[in-house]
């Protein structure tokens, strides 16, 4: 009873099926302009409907209901149908089969829309059936492209052409594939719901080269004129390929520079330059450029851009110099050593490109010349004669600078050649030259007398004198006679130098003695020989005088006879034979005989006595001739 009661509700569900009013069409459907398209269809409609007069039915564009009055596509009662159908529809169904297929021909774009199908079995039996088809008319086929390209990966491109009109089939052809590498071509045919797609897929592996490049699919319809082209440009997606920036480059302390960054890349990256660690500029761009002004030394170093897309990071590099003249080198301080001392000066500067170093010693060239930073100069077992200023000299294409320092080098005394004993004129002068550092202490001693000289005393002139390194000492003895060793033999004056570093003592020897009375004798007959000279221009004048005038030259003669009265004291010439070296007093030597015979020669103050010693003096041989200074202009 069970089953029985099951069949029957199945038989009645058949039933009820049976008796409605359905259709089925394809819901979307589509072809190319200017072809033909073919629109599968078949309907049903309750088997207790009586077809009266036969099966009509009507095709509707755009709308269902009649009210609405909507375009007639085609209408199997009359060829009355809308003006852009005309000519254009068939039904190659059979309504009677339930078959409504209908072909529209030359479509266009106009064409595109839905399409409603409607049943007419006569009297009342009239029903519009909801379902529908859309027609899309194309004029290109279409692409399938991914969402992304991106490169490297591979590619597939899929071109779909409708196959919807049996009188024409088409064919598909890839365009622009010669630079592709290794493309692969598939075709393939798809049916769905009565509807056909004819495709044609082409693989490759897009390289950043191929961004921007056209691709392109073409459908043509053979025997016909007909052909359709879908153009695309590659968008394909790639990681930053270049990063051109500025070659490395050189500029001035001061100046200004533009450092210029441009990243190939897809999509465009986020550009960013970078000194060290720091970034210092960014933007998303092709390109991204930083300016730079007024450098210093400090921003001398590597610039990096970096570029970032996404898809991959990529940098590159460069190295910026900043020129600028050598700064004031570093040197020691000055130094005071002791002769014999070794040392080493470091001189120390900064320059761009880098200086050379010059090392010059009171403006002598001393060392090597070095093309460094850094240079080391050694002075070895220091003389007195190393002492002095020393400069470091540094210097390339955009200038020089220079810094100093003194080395100062300590010494024992050392006695100097001018050291000695001369008579003069007053007595006896005894000078001792010593140079040493710290600067030697000078003082005599007269070992005869056992007198130590290191002041000034009643019975000597003590003077002292420095300069530089040089110390002067000088002594007057005022006696000649007093200072002569014993029976008149000779005088003997000893020196002494001291410094901290050491003391040297010597005995000065007594020097120029016989010049002097050289100059004594030459000079009185010098003398003599000018008066005898002026006493004969004297006669000569007054011989003449006498033939013109009688004898009025009588006086003259008898003033000549008697010399002394006539010739008057001779102004002494302040620059004497004796030369004064120290204070009001102390004088030196006279000089060479060579250095007396000179014609320019005054004599003054000449006493002839008529051949008779003055009182007091005889006995004293040629010691004793009368004359008094005499000096030289």
């Amino acid at each position: 009873m069970k089953a029985w009661g099951l069949l029957l509700l199945v038989v009645i569900a058949i039933k009820a099926v049976s008796t409605q009013w359905n259709v089925w069409m394809p819901r979307d459907i589509s072809a190319m302009t200017n072809s033909c398209v073919v629109i599968p269809c078949s309907f049903m409609y309750p088997s207790g409907v009586r077809p009266y007069r036969g099966v009509h039915g009507i095709w509707y564009f755009g709308q269902p209901y009649p009210q609405l009055f909507p375009p007639v596509v085609y209408k199997s009662r009359t060829d009355i149908v809308h003006e852009s159908y005309k000519g254009r529809t068939k039904l190659v169904g059979d309504l009677h089969q339930k078959n409504c297929t209908l072909r529209i021909g030359n479509i266009g774009p106009e064409h595109s829309g839905r399409y409603y199908f409607r049943a007419d079995l006569g009297g009342a039996n009239i029903y519009t059936y909801p379902d529908f088809s859309e027609l899309k008319v194309l004029d290109q086929p279409n692409i399938d492209v991914p969402e992304e390209i991106v490169s490297d990966d591979s590619l597939d491109l899929t071109c779909y052409a409708p196959d919807n009109c049996p009188d024409m089939t088409p064919e598909i052809h890839w365009m622009y594939t010669d630079y592709l590498p290794d493309p692969l071509f598939t075709a393939d045919y798809l049916e769905d719901s009565n509807t056909a797609v004819i495709s044609s897929t082409l693989t490759f592996t897009p390289r950043p080269m191929h961004n921007g490049q056209l691709l392109g699919c073409r459908v043509q319809y053979p025997n016909t004129t007909f052909v359709y082209e879908h153009l695309l440009a590659l968008d394909v997606k790639y990681a930053p390929q270049t990063v051109w920036v500025n070659v490395s480059q050189e500029v001035m302390e001061g100046s200004a520079v533009m450092l210029h960054c441009e990243v190939d890349s897809n999509p465009v990256s986020r550009i960013s330059w970078h000194f060290g660690d720091e970034e210092l500029l960014s933007d998303t761009a092709s390109n991204v450029s930083l300016y730079l002004e007024e450098l210093n030394p400090s921003q001398e170093g590597i610039y990096t851009c970096v570029g970032d897309n996404g898809y991959g990071v990529m940098n590159t590099s460069m190295y910026l110099a900043v020129k600028f003249p050598p700064r004031d080198p570093w040197v020691n301080g000055s130094l005071t050593v002791v002769e014999g001392s070794s040392i080493y000066l470091h001189c120390n500067t900064q320059g761009s490109p880098v200086p050379t170093l010059t090392w010059l010693k009171d403006g002598e060239l001393v060392g090597t010349i070095t093309a460094d930073e850094l240079s080391v100069l050694e002075l070895v077992e220091l003389t007195p004669q190393g002492g002095g200023q020393y400069r470091c000299l540094a210097e390339n294409e955009h200038g020089r600078s220079s810094s100093s320092l003194n080395i100062t080098v300590e010494f024992a005394p050392i006695l100097l050649d001018e050291s000695k004993c001369t008579v003069v004129r007053e007595g006896v002068q005894c000078v001792c030259m010593a140079t040493g550092n710290p600067e030697p202490a000078i003082q005599f001693y007269l070992p005869d007398l056992n007198i130590t000289i290191n002041e000034t005393e009643n019975r000597f002139n003590y003077y002292t004198h420095t300069d530089g390194f040089t110390s002067t000492g000088m002594i007057k003895l005022r006696d000649k006679g007093e200072q002569m060793g014993n029976g008149g033999t000779g005088i003997h004056v000893h020196c002494s130098i001291t410094n901290i570093y050491g003391t040297e003592t010597v005995q000065l020897e007594l020097q120029q003695e016989k010049k002097y009375m050289m100059a004594v004798i030459v000079g009185t007959i010098g003398g003599v020989a000018v008066i005898a000279f002026i006493i004969a221009a004297v006669r000569y004048v007054g011989h003449n005088n006498k033939k013109e005038d009688g004898n009025p030259g009588q006086d003259l003669v008898s003033k000549l006879e008697n010399p002394s009265m006539f010739y008057s004291a001779v102004k002494k010439d302040k620059h004497s034979l004796r030369k004064k070296v120290g204070e009001e007093g102390d004088y030196q030597s006279v000089g060479s005989v060579a250095g007396l015979q000179r014609p320019e020669l005054n004599y003054a103050a000449l006493d002839f006595m008529r051949g008779r010693p003055r009182e007091g003096r005889a006995g004293q041989g040629d010691d004793a001739s009368d004359y008094t200074e005499i000096k030289s202009k």
